[in-house]
């Protein structure tokens, strides 16, 4: 009789406690999607500081290809203003080093077009460690 009783004082049944299978597959998902969220995080950091890296490897490349650019030009400024006064006129220097100049575009975009390719591409598999 107390079986009925209980049945009908409460209509709705008694919440269980999640406990057993239920708990544990619940707390196994929940782990499983934070441990998932923060491994994506933390492969984000990686890449924003590997995006970093890279970006002042390229800029701090480029200025020194500058100063590289702007010594080279001195160096030959000098070149021609050193040859045109041993030469007696300074238009000569200029001249000579301009053909020189001339001279080595003409070898590589005439004789030897793929020299100058594989010259670079060899240098630049050895920079990263690549053998052919």
């Amino acid at each position: 009789m107390n079986r009925l009783k209980k049945k009908e004082e409460g209509s709705t049944p008694p919440e269980r406690k999640n406990s057993g299978i239920p708990k544990l597959l619940d707390d196994t998902v929940t782990g499983t999607y934070e441990d998932v969220i923060s491994i994506i995080e933390a492969k984000i950091e990686l890449v924003k500081i590997e995006l970093t890296d890279k970006i002042s490897s390229v800029a701090a490349w480029v200025i020194l290809g500058v100063i590289l650019i702007i010594g080279a030009a001195y160096l030959l400024t000098t070149l021609a203003l050193l040859t045109g006064e041993l030469m007696g006129h300074p238009f000569l220097g200029y001249l000579l080093v301009s053909m020189l100049f001339f001279s080595c575009f003409a070898f590589f975009f005439k004789f030897r077009p793929l020299l100058l390719k594989n010259m670079i591409q060899k240098i630049l598999l050895s920079v990263h460690d690549y053998t052919k």
